[in-house]
């Protein structure tokens, strides 16, 4: 698991190169060089002080050492001129495995700023090689900035997607397992993590090294080989069995078969398409389609695979879709399909997929395929992807383990999850054109029990969208806007009279909905009801819609969209119109209340005059900087630790874990006691202020504060501290391009008030008696939002 030092460290050395490399894959391969780099004088110091000799930095190449790049003596710019002709030249150094070759060929410093390198160098020293998994997490998430190879349609898949694949698929360490297109080889390394799991992670050296053999991967692009390569060899498999290799085109592999493969194989296909062989079973010349023929047929006899595939493969009516899907069932390759929520690879792409589950053993046990809809996967489906703790991905394994137990015992399969249908393929077969849609088999999500009569929405009301207002209906003055998202600004398309009903029909926010205030322009972005065909309480429409999750039943083409005749087949309970008024004014009530909170949490600052008698004196004078500095090597166990990530603004609030093991904790850090101040010296973290409530470690990026005895009050001061007028001061302290950051010089010099400790102490006192007013306010939210859902519930338990 990734700590958070390792992550800091790596986000660290990003930012120092963000202004001079802006690519993220350039500064992840400045990252790669750099850490292999450093890397190998690790293992050569190591060597020496085991009674070896060093393996790399010898002869002509000794000059090269990181430790002689980092000696205090060396000069910026000779420093500057060592490294860049070192990493030029090191692919030529004979002591060099062919890895390492690999990963310095055609390397070059791409930037001359000398203060750049040794910031970036520094950052990289921090780094060590231990062998541990750690540093392999550490690499894979370097690797997650790279996000899109969007040009090949190769998206990256999110790590707990990828474990979810690795759980139902479930690799064994006898296995070998392939990825036809594995990128940075995030599912052979997802393989391994499992097996390690079911092994206790305990393997010994004769099934490691069988294992390392038994992972393979190809791809056709030389940095994904590399990059994958360093990715394996950081989780200690130093020969890592990656090739560069045309899956599609090229036959010298073709005869390589798979116990197991996971992939998600890219999504489009060049201009033209693929010209591929012809062994292939499906004649196609989409990457997409050949990617699947391909797996399915390289699988032992009892194989097993998932692959992530776009919704062409699911449902698309050319010939080349349709026989794929045949061969896949008819064959028995197929057992199950999950379908993923559209926004699963955002925001790279807005792409609608599904997980194919092939299992070749499995799949002739049985006459039917089982059909699972996800309709959250943990996060939400916008740009930001924000974690939202409503996935239905344990329940979908769930299913599908339950699923599987039953075909391997010969038993009869008792479905009761409401996302999951078991289909014969009888049924699938019917008018050959294989559908593998989940929808398409009637997979009702949010299932819902009510004792009121459920109806269609199609017969509740008519949408519309898309129309342009005639000149003579225009309305003069400034109105609000409403597209996809909300209200966007002052002026658009067409102009409605009354309160309407919108959805938000297309990209991010397909599904939203919204109620707009009355004379408002609506974007065609959006459906909005045109006409109710039964008498309706249109706000009791709003709340119901709210709780469906539309985006469901979106569908995908350059991105999300819903369609008016996928939302007229929607139903929902519609309880008589007296009931619906009840229920709209309680959630009404409620919401008042919420908002009126909202408005005490969102504006409340911990505020305070400063009298004019009050003497003003510097910082450093009133509170004590603390070097607590501490060996994290010489404990263990666990430890609260603090990085700026941890801090709030504004709010001081801690946010995200902060207890860690001391071995994760690679270089000495500050130590902190209970009433400490800590505040980030770091732009754009200033104005990150915590005052302390327990002891801890915290990052070197933090200055540490304590109250001097009988003069200053921490409680008083943590609060000045987040004050506009301190913060204009720092800001007039601030040094470095590439990280900006205020030194303790500056700091400890700024002049700040000095009221009577009892006065300190009374402004606390008042202070505190705000902000419990405040936290009130909050857990007053929370109260009101329930008894919402609460009301929800009486009309509709919904079964999520």
């Amino acid at each position: 698991m990734l700590d958070n030092e390792t992550k800091r460290r790596i986000d660290k050395a990003r930012d120092i190169l963000v202004g001079k490399i802006p690519d993220p894959k350039s500064q992840v391969e400045q990252i790669t060089i750099a850490l292999i780099y450093k890397f190998m004088d690790d293992m050569d110091v190591e060597s020496v002080e085991l009674g070896g000799a060093p393996s790399f930095f010898t002869d002509a190449y000794q000059k090269y050492a990181w430790r002689e790049l980092l000696k205090p003596t060396m000069g910026g710019n000779e420093r500057l001129n060592l490294y860049g002709e070192a990493i030029a030249q090191m692919n030529q150094n004979p002591e060099l495995p062919q890895l390492f070759r690999d990963i310095f060929k055609n390397a070059y410093l791409p930037y001359r700023d000398p203060e750049t390198l040794t910031m970036f160098l520094k950052t990289i020293d921090e780094f060590n090689y231990d062998h541990s998994e750690r540093l392999g997490d550490a690499f894979e998430y370097l690797l997650s900035v790279l996000g899109s190879q969007g040009d090949a349609g190769q998206f990256r898949t999110p790590r707990h997607i990828i474990d979810f694949m690795a759980a139902v698929v479930q690799p064994k360490k006898t296995d070998v397992i392939g990825d036809p297109a594995c990128g940075t080889a995030g599912f052979l390394i997802a393989a391994y993590k499992f097996i390690l799991a079911q092994n206790k992670n305990a393997l010994n050296d004769v099934e490691r090294k069988q294992l390392a053999q038994n992972l393979i991967g190809y791809d056709i692009s030389p940095d994904m080989v590399r990059l994958s390569r360093v990715n394996l060899f950081l989780h200690r498999f130093v020969t890592p069995t990656i090739f560069e290799y045309d899956t599609l085109t090229s036959q010298e592999k073709w005869g390589d078969y798979f116990d197991v493969i996971l992939a998600n194989p890219p999504f489009m296909s060049p201009r033209g398409g693929i010209t591929p062989h012809k062994r292939f079973s499906v004649q196609s010349n989409r990457s997409e389609v050949l990617f699947v023929d391909y797996i399915a047929e390289h699988l032992k006899p009892e194989g097993r695979a998932g692959i992530i595939v776009p919704e062409g493969i699911i449902f698309q009516s050319a010939n080349a879709y349709k026989q794929l899907r045949e061969m896949l069932v008819k064959n028995n390759y197929l057992y199950a399909v999950v379908s993923l929520p559209a926004g699963v690879f955002n925001p790279y792409s807005g792409v609608k997929t599904s997980i194919l589950f092939i299992d070749k053993s499995l799949a002739k046990k049985t006459d039917n395929i089982l059909f699972v809809k996800i309709t959250s996967d943990g996060f939400d489906l916008g740009a930001q992807r924000r974690a939202n703790n409503t996935s239905d991905l344990t329940a979908a394994l769930d299913v599908l383990n339950n699923y599987k137990t039953a075909l391997y015992g010969n038993r009869v399969f008792e479905n009761t999850n409401p996302i999951s249908v078991v289909v014969p393929k009888e049924k699938i077969a019917a008018n050959g054109d294989y559908n593998l849609s989940a929808d398409r088999y009637k997979i009702t999500l949010n299932a819902a029990i009510s004792k009121f009569e459920m109806v269609k929405l199609g017969d509740v009301f008519k949408l519309t969208s898309g129309r342009f207002l005639p000149k003579k209906d225009f309305v003069e003055g400034i109105h609000l806007v409403y597209g996809g998202n909300g209200v966007t600004g002052s002026h658009n398309e067409y102009f409605i009279e009354n309160e309407t009903l919108l959805i938000g029909r297309v990209g991010e926010y397909c599904g939203a909905i919204h109620l707009t205030e009355p004379k408002s322009w609506v974007t065609d972005n959006c459906l909005m009801v045109s006409e109710y065909l039964i008498n309706v309480e249109q706000k009791y429409l709003k709340e119901i819609l709210v709780r469906v999750n539309l985006n469901q039943y979106a569908k995908v083409g350059g991105q999300p969209s819903i369609s008016q005749g996928s939302v007229y087949e929607i139903e929902i309970p519609l309880p008589p119109l007296d009931i619906q008024r009840a229920i709209v004014t309680e959630i009404e009530n409620y919401q008042r209340i919420i908002d009126g909170a909202k408005q005490v949490v969102q504006n409340y600052k911990p505020t305070f005059h400063i009298e004019p008698e009050w003497e003003m004196v510097k910082l450093g004078e009133v509170l004590e900087k603390v070097n607590d500095s501490i060996d994290p090597q010489k404990h263990s166990g666990l430890v609260k630790y603090i990085g700026l990530e941890n801090i709030e603004s504004q709010s001081g609030n801690l946010v995200g874990e902060i207890e860690t093991e001391y071995s994760d904790i690679k270089s000495t850090k500050n130590s902190f006691k209970k009433g400490d101040i800590l505040y980030g010296k770091l732009r754009p973290n200033l104005n990150k202020v915590f005052l302390s409530n327990f002891d801890g470690i915290c990052s070197t990026d933090i200055f540490v504060f304590r109250q001097r005895e009988n003069i200053s009050n921490s409680a008083f001061y943590s609060s000045y501290l987040k004050c506009e007028k301190f913060n204009l001061e720092v800001l007039n302290g601030i040094k470095g391009a590439q990280l900006p950051r205020v030194g303790f010089e500056h700091f400890s010099e700024i002049e700040i008030p000095l009221p009577s400790l009892e006065t300190q102490k009374e402004i606390v006192a008042a202070i505190e008696r705000e902000q419990s007013l405040v936290n009130a306010n909050k857990e007053l939210i929370v109260l009101m939002e329930a008894k919402i859902a609460g009301v929800m519930a009486r009309v509709w338990r919904f079964n999520n």
